[in-house]
């Protein structure tokens, strides 16, 4: 898209130039969605939701916000005003090299008094965002609270999330739950069970529960082949954790144990309750998707 020099050395108006960005950047924004300011507490899945769809991570400085005319732009939900924001990069923490500026559509909702929200001049922000294919400069934030106020806690979270992310052995998306077993062991109260998980990448990733009397039951994750002494429970709020509590149901499907006993499968169970209950709820905050 031209630049606003360039259109105003074509001797187009303000006004038409407003009408111009709003129809050209908007093949780049999801018009229908609706837009708000981030929670005021963003949660570990909340990040780790928008990190993991946004191929560009950026921390900006607004360098002018408009408010486009409500008559130029469709599908803003009531209460909010579209913006088309010129920001300038301070640092990039994820995507390919960005020009020093950037802009983009943003709906925000208005004040108290049904004004538009103000957007302050070198306000700082966390942009997770897309570049818009053939538009150098021009991005699609990642959804419609990617915008978020910038401290420099909530910058750390992003880099370690994406630091995550972008790592060769990073923890694959869980697509299903595979088979599960249940052996018991050689003395009366020993048992161990194995979950395998599919995933997107087909790398493997299992769930194993031993039982021992006398001992508190232990659970852990391997990302290998077979289950090793690298095995353990996943931290709380990484990537690995993430994957685990924010996609495992909190039931087995009946085809896990669809090969097993009755008293097996209820032993499985008991053992999948265990790593659920061990992982947690998975929390958000946010209330759009």
């Amino acid at each position: 898209m031209p630049t606003k020099v360039r259109i105003e050395e074509q001797g187009m108006n303000v006004k038409m130039f407003w009408a111009a960005a709003a129809l050209a950047l908007g093949a780049g924004y999801a018009t229908d969605s609706q837009a708000s300011l981030p929670p005021a507490e963003l949660t570990y899945a909340d990040a780790a939701d928008l990190a993991l769809a946004a191929p560009v991570a950026a921390h900006v400085r607004i360098r002018r916000a408009s408010a486009l005319r409500e008559r130029d732009v469709t599908g803003v939900t009531p209460g909010h005003r579209r913006f088309f924001v010129e920001a300038e990069i301070v640092s990039l923490i994820r995507g390919p090299v960005q020009p020093a500026r950037v802009s983009f559509l943003v709906d925000l909702p208005n004040d108290a008094r049904g004004r538009a929200y103000r957007v302050p001049r070198r306000a700082e922000f966390l942009l997770l965002a897309a570049e818009v294919v053939g538009r150098p400069g021009e991005l699609r934030l990642a959804a419609p609270d990617a915008m978020i106020p910038y401290t420099p806690a909530e910058a750390d979270r992003f880099r370690s999330i994406i630091r995550e992310v972008v790592a060769e052995d990073a923890p694959p998306r869980i697509t299903a739950i595979g088979r599960a077993f249940h052996v018991p062991g050689s003395i009366p109260g020993e048992s161990e069970t194995q979950l395998f998980l599919q995933t997107e990448n087909q790398r493997p990733v299992s769930l194993s529960i031993l039982r021992r009397p006398g001992e508190q039951p232990r659970w852990a994750v391997a990302l290998a082949e077979f289950v090793d002494e690298t095995a353990s429970v996943p931290q709380r709020d990484t990537l690995l954790w993430y994957r685990l509590a924010c996609t495992l149901p909190r039931t087995l499907p009946r085809q896990s144990v669809g090969e097993a006993s009755a008293e097996e499968a209820r032993a499985i169970a008991a053992d999948y309750r265990l790593v659920t209950d061990g992982l947690g709820a998975c929390t958000r905050n946010r209330t759009v998707r």
